[in-house]
């Protein structure tokens, strides 16, 4: 199993995702972070189960992009390194990941 970091940036992500969702569902907010969590075990364990994003910016092209179980339109986008497995982001399919994943100048 890979070791797995998060960025800073992915835990304001996933408190704003769990924040939206508790509006209308406590428990399914609850769920998400959850099934989030267990997401990111399965990519630490199979880091190429997710597909490249294909961004057209080269910069992000080589980024993985893998759903969080049980709540398909949040996205998880990490990269894979040598040793780690990085979460770069956590995001809501309906956004301009593009341009939110291009202008966190990911290196």
């Amino acid at each position: 199993m890979a070791n797995l970091v998060k960025r800073p940036i992915v835990i304001q992500d996933l408190i704003a995702h769990a924040t939206y969702i508790s509006l209308d569902n406590l428990d399914a907010s609850d769920r998400f972070l959850h099934a989030a969590e267990a997401t990111f075990q399965r990519i630490a364990e199979l880091p190429n189960i997710g597909r490249l994003s294909g961004f057209s910016n080269l910069a992000i092209a080589q980024i993985r992009q893998y759903p969080i179980k049980g709540f398909n339109k949040y996205i998880i986008f990490y990269q894979i390194h040598p040793e780690t497995v990085e979460v770069i982001r956590v995001l809501h399919g309906a956004q301009n990941l593009e341009f939110i994943l291009d202008n966190d100048q990911i290196s």
